[in-house]
Formats: C-alpha cells, structure tokens, sequence
C-alpha cells in the first residue's frame, strides 16, 4: 500500500520451469505499515481469520532487465483472490486498473506523467539509521535548482540512475537539481496510467538501490526538516482517443475542450475527497506551507506554480493539467486512480469550470488543502464519489489504514515535545 516493492527473489531455472504462471504471499502485505506490523481493523486480513495466502500473479508486459543488479530481471505482479483468482480490489494497481476500465467504457484513454523529487545525503541508509537520523547533511551544500555544477558532482548517482532506468524499458527524459541543497528531480516521458505507475514504482525503487550502491541515501520524505523545502511527485494528465489528445480546442483560448473543463471542475470539485491518496502520512502535510511552492488551496491557474492544479502548455496541443499537491510519498496507482474517478466524476456530472485564480495562488481562504491527515481521513471516509468509484471495501480499508498512521503518532513522544516542555513546561 506504500508505494514500494514487495516479492521474491526466485532462480531463473525454476521461474522458467513454472513460477512464471503464480507465485503465493502471505495477505497481510496489503494490510501492513511501513515497519511490517499487522495492524487490527482490517475487513481483508485479520488474525480471526488466520493471514492465508494471496497469489501473485506475474504480468509478463513488464518483464524487464535491472541492469543495476547482476543478471537480474523484474517482474511486477498482480494480486489476486487464491480461491477464486480475482483481483484483490484493495490492490493499488487493481484500484487503477479499474478507474482506467470505466475510462475505456467511456472511449477515453488516460495518459499521464509523474515527477520523482527526492533528496541525496552525504552519508548511507546504514550510517544515518545508526546516528538515529540525525545531523543530516545533504549531498551538496545550496540550492541546486538546474545548477549543472552542482549536478556534475553528483552524477556518481544520477547518470546510473538515468542509464539503469532507460535500460530497463522506462523512458527517462532527464533529471535536475531541484530548489534545495540534495534535492533532485527525475522526469519520465508520459505515457498510458498503468504504464506511468509501474514507471514511477520502479524509479522510486531503482533510486533507492543505485543511491545505496554508491554509499548514499536517498529519501522521498515529503519534508525531511522544516527549514527545508518539501519534495513533491506532480501528476500531469490528459485524455486521448486514436492517439490524439481530446484536451485539446484549438478554438478556445487557452486550447481547452469541453471534455478536459468538466475533467478539471472535476478534479478541483472533489479534490478533499482524494487529499488522503496524495498525502498519506503524517509529515505529507507539513510541506503544505505558503510561499514554498507546494500549494496550500485546492485551486487552478494558467502557468502558476503555486496553485494545486496547474494548466501546462495552454493553446497547445500539449495542453494538459498538473496536481501539484501530491508529495514524494504518494503511491502513484492510488493517486492516479483517485484523480481519474474525480475527473470521470467531472465529465459524468457535465461540471462547469470555474475560471482560473490570478495573482498570488497563496492568497484567499477558499479551496483549502486539509492541514492534517486526521482531515484528509475524514474526508474520504465521508466520500460517497469515491465510495461509488471504488467500492465501500477499498475507503475502508485505506480509511483504516490512515487511522492507524494517526494512532501510531498519537502515542510517540516527539523529541520537540521533550525539548520544548522538560524544563519550562
């Protein structure tokens, strides 16, 4: 459910013999946080009754070489019922998988293109967990934000990272210094939603690794210190038929088709309800901070990197609409899939868009992103588009699994409430 790699690692001779066909895991793998504990409350996988088994079910398209791995392949799986082999609905990618059937039924095809900001340090996972994270020292020392001397220090990791990827099928643009000592940004070419997830999936992973391998840590931390910029993952999209974009009117003024204004007042409509499958855990929301540019409201503008939904290349065929308020941590299949039934939503209801915001996106008190994910929660449990759109069983779930990531945090005692309190308070 977090967005990263669980599996096994088989020999080829006995994957070739039959593990190709299915493998097995233990159902909790869908019901875990991101230490492995089993959390209670869970409808899918309980200790009542007993975590069985999933099966894994290997979809052969994305058989791929890592190349950053000795004589490696990767193949993602599908997860599916043992008894009776449906898709677990509850799985990120079945959940996007469904949201992209209802947009084929419509005629509509989903392209879209995430951005991976993350952050380099000096130091490894190993040495930095040993120092109990702290005393952080990035990569570099400045803003980096398309500065090429600085990226030149850095390709040790970063040209890897672009080559390994490319080598495996995904189709790398480029990367970039972004606007903070270490933080980088890696863009993929778009591509069709289920491809542009596994992409994001495998670059997130693949980061993680080539950053390890060249003694190096990478995090997708949302905001790792609070004196420091955020990092995001945008979301850009558009709807296509026969290869071309149906996004675009070259009559209106800013390119916009009927289709993509009710696709937007759809996503900008119903965008509380999804907050959750942007920012799934407590530090998601401490990026949300005026003038930063992470957005803090959930509304649209031309060309304006401080909205929550910005209209990119306005009057052109490329014409299209980035969320930006989505963070690092975000699980793309999720994301995506949440964003497709709000547009879906938009389009089914015929919602006229409002015109976009001028002027400072950070002023205003309308369109408010949740400040926290108790909110976020609240809103999706109370969703009834998304209920509609995914199934009771699936907000449920992820309602749980949000309200275990608030428990958990209820009951530590942070370092800032100990150093803030022991002697003064």
């Amino acid at each position: 459910m977090q967005g990263r790699l669980l599996g096994k690692r088989f020999h080829a001779g006995h994957f070739l013999a039959g593990a190709w066909e299915e493998t097995h895991c233990c159902n909790y793998l869908l019901a875990t946080d991101l230490e492995m504990a089993t959390p209670d409350g869970y409808a899918s996988t309980n200790w009542e009754r007993g975590y069985g088994d999933y099966v894994m079910k290997p979809d052969l398209a994305t058989l791929r070489p890592v190349s950053w791995l000795e004589g490696t392949v990767m193949v993602l799986c599908d997860v599916l019922d043992h008894h009776t082999h449906q898709e677990i609905s509850h799985s990120p990618r079945a959940v996007l998988k469904k949201q992209i059937r209802r947009l084929e039924a419509m005629g509509y095809d989903a392209m879209m293109a995430t951005e991976l900001e993350f952050f380099l340090f000096e130091k490894s996972y190993d040495e930095i967990r040993k120092d109990k994270f702290r005393d952080l020292e990035p990569i570099s020392g400045y803003n980096e934000d398309y500065h090429i001397l600085q990226t030149t220090k850095e390709e040790h990791v970063m040209r890897p990272i672009r080559n390994h990827l490319w080598n495996a099928g995904i189709p790398i643009e480029n990367s970039k210094g972004e606007a903070e000592a270490g933080q980088e940004e890696l863009n993929i070419k778009y591509a069709a939603a289920l491809d542009t997830a596994d992409y994001h999936t495998i670059a997130k992973h693949a980061i993680k690794e080539i950053a390890w391998q060249q003694g190096h840590a990478a995090t997708f931390l949302p905001k790792w210190h609070h004196d420091r910029a955020g990092s995001s993952s945008h979301v850009h999209q558009s709807l296509w038929k026969n290869g071309k974009s149906l996004f675009f009117d070259e009559a209106d003024a800013l390119g916009m088709s009927t289709l993509m204004k009710h696709y937007m007042a759809g996503l900008l409509k119903y965008a509380p309800d999804y907050i959750y499958f942007l920012a799934p855990y407590i530090n998601s929301y401490k990026r949300f901070s005026k003038g930063s540019f992470a957005p803090t409201r959930t509304i649209w503008s031309v060309d304006n990197r401080a909205a929550g939904f910005r209209l990119c290349g306005d009057g052109t065929k490329a014409v299209r609409v980035e969320c930006r308020i989505g963070g690092s941590d975000l699980n793309p299949y999720l994301a995506m899939a949440a964003q497709l039934a709000a547009g879906i939503k938009g389009i089914e209801e015929e919602i006229l868009l409002d015109p976009p915001t001028s002027g400072n996106a950070y002023d205003g008190n309308t369109g408010m992103i949740p400040q926290t994910l108790r909110d976020a929660r609240e809103t999706l449990n109370g969703s009834e588009m998304l209920r509609a759109a995914m199934g009771d069983d699936v907000i449920d779930h992820y309602t749980r699994t949000a309200l275990w990531e608030i428990e958990e945090f209820d009951r530590i005692v942070t370092d800032y409430e100990v150093a803030r309190g022991f002697e003064r308070a």
